[in-house]
């Protein structure tokens, strides 16, 4: 089973970018649905995003569309979120998420740790 590691996470300005990633170990993410959930303080987990198997093709959630793109390595092993134009309300941890094949992407079955997200304004 593939293990999920997040970072790049921290303090931000509203307005600003921050990149975070995700390596995975233990086995290729190329059989895997890859995606980003967040959850804020005394919130339910959000689905954030998710791409494809080979990255063809990438879902969003309605808050962060357009702002944010996820990416895919395969080689390396890795997926990155690229977050732009951020908000306060994006203050969040930020979770790396697998679906293995027949897991539908809204409910993956490998996540990991999380690394915080603080937006101020």
């Amino acid at each position: 089973q593939v293990q999920l590691l997040e970072s790049g996470g921290g303090w931000v300005q509203a307005g600003g970018s921050r990149r975070i990633s995700c390596a995975a170990s233990g086995r290729s993410i190329s059989t895997y649905g890859m995606g980003w959930f967040r959850q804020a303080p005394g919130e339910e987990r959000e689905f954030v995003a998710h791409s494809s198997r080979t990255g063809e093709y990438t879902y969003y959630g309605d808050s962060v569309r357009g702002r944010f793109t996820i990416s895919r390595d395969n080689a390396k092993n890795t997926v990155q979120l690229q977050m732009n134009s951020l908000k306060p309300e994006d203050t969040a941890i930020y979770y790396c998420a697998a679906s293995s094949p027949g897991t539908h992407y809204m409910t993956p079955d490998i996540w990991g740790q999380g690394t915080q997200v603080t937006v101020s304004s």
